[in-house]
């Protein structure tokens, strides 16, 4: 099992790291190697420095490449764990692998201007047989290029590629903008060739969802067109949810009864009110409303003009109305 980093979103308890030991400890015919990341980094306190894992587990403490062999799987692993957030330098790129073992595997992390910057074509020329890239949440193959989706095909879609270098990204969403599936990689080497496919295995997700509204639309309407997208996507994910789209002027949305679930944790109203121009027009013509709604109403509807149209009407309404 290779951890390139960031076990941990913060700097680890100690009762956290004796449970993992105990987690650890279960896996009979399983090596563990690990290093530390920008998040749980090797503070000068950290329960890292003298933590003493089960036997199985192999943690990297060094601030420079270093290697752990393991001779019954014919394989060294290497890397370095962080002592700081933030590492400038590009310590990957002059690392050539020692061959001290048959097969040779890098775990690097970083791949930002703040965390060890990585140039994917300068570290496929290194020659390792495989590199587990660590840092970034969303899985991807560096390789060819892909980030899982559902319904995809070869690494997109979770089967398995041909490649060298990958993220496994974060095994749960961290986040409200971690958006997309979650899981680990696993991999099967040989002398020939190295493979991979992406395992999906998060609980849940972190979905973005815009929900699209019309003249007719009311918050009964509302509430129930959100519950049914949701329920397309799937209740046990969490929701970001964007109401878009021109709704009636007399129809104020009430956003405070629209999560049927519980599991919405953000609900933005983006919609606008979509006002009959030709009758503004009429009964306001010569004033600075008419005005303002001759100069624009001529653009089309998906142009920046026509936003600004109901945008405009919009405050100038409410400025009557206040």
């Amino acid at each position: 099992m290779l951890i390139a980093g960031d076990l941990f979103h913060r700097q680890p308890l100690l009762r956290e790291l004796k449970e993992l030991r105990d987690l650890f400890g279960t896996l009979k015919a399983t090596q563990v190697v690990l290093i530390a990341g920008n998040h749980d980094y090797l503070k000068r306190d950290s329960y890292y420095r003298t933590f003493v894992w089960g036997e199985n587990v192999h943690m990297i403490l060094g601030g420079q490449i270093s290697a752990v062999e393991l001779p019954k799987l014919s394989a060294a692993v290497y890397g370095l764990s962080y002592y700081g957030r933030e590492i400038t330098e590009r310590l990957y790129d002059q690392e050539l692998p020692k061959k001290r073992q048959k097969y040779e595997i890098l775990l690097a992390h970083g791949g930002d201007e703040r965390h060890i910057p990585i140039r994917k074509e300068k570290l496929n020329a290194l020659g390792y047989d495989y590199i587990a890239l660590g840092h970034i949440h969303r899985p991807q193959d560096m390789d060819n290029g892909n980030a899982p989706q559902k319904g995809g095909n070869g690494f997109l879609g979770g089967q398995t590629v041909e490649s060298r270098m990958a993220y496994s990204g974060a095994l749960e969403p961290i986040d409200k903008n971690d958006i997309g599936c979650h899981g680990y990689i696993l991999g099967e080497m040989t002398k020939e060739r190295c493979r991979i496919r992406f395992v999906p295995c998060a609980l849940r997700e972190y979905v973005h969802l815009d929900v699209a509204v019309g003249k007719k639309m009311t918050n009964r309407g509302l509430k129930a067109c959100i519950r049914e997208q949701i329920e397309a996507a799937g209740t046990q994910n969490i929701y970001k949810v964007t109401v878009k789209g021109f709704h009636d002027p007399d129809i104020l949305f009430d956003l405070t009864d629209m999560d049927t679930y519980g599991n919405i944790i953000e609900l933005l109203d983006e919609s606008k009110p979509e006002y009959d121009f030709q009758k503004l027009l009429a009964q306001n013509r010569g004033d600075l409303l008419g005005k303002y709604i001759e100069s624009l109403m001529d653009y089309d509807e998906d142009s920046v003009e026509y936003l600004a149209l109901c945008e405009g009407v919009q405050a100038l309404m409410e400025t009557r109305r206040g």
